[in-house]
């Protein structure tokens, strides 16, 4: 049950389906017993749901990280801060 902005520094709280943006997320995993079935039956699927509130989806988006799951990542729209080194020649 979704009750919360998939970004974890957001509090923003889930109400409406029209506020924010809404992931669906089709996982695989493996057989976790590991014992030796049929291909057809060595993996599951199983549907997942994420949301970022309007704000949040304004500037990122989501996506999987091997060992970490779903995480926010700054959307490709979104322009990040540049920070200009000064160098000064002698």
């Amino acid at each position: 049950m979704l009750s919360k902005c998939a970004n974890p520094g957001c509090s923003a709280r889930f109400l409406y389906l029209n506020r924010g943006k809404l992931f669906r997320i089709t996982r695989e995993s493996a057989n976790a017993c590991g014992e030796d079935l049929p291909d057809h039956k060595k993996r599951t699927q199983r549907l997942e749901y994420f949301w970022l509130c309007s704000e949040c989806a304004g500037e990122m988006t989501l996506a999987f990280r091997k060992g970490v799951g779903i995480v926010p990542v700054p959307s490709r729209g979104f322009v990040q801060p540049t920070v200009f080194l000064r160098h000064d020649s002698a």
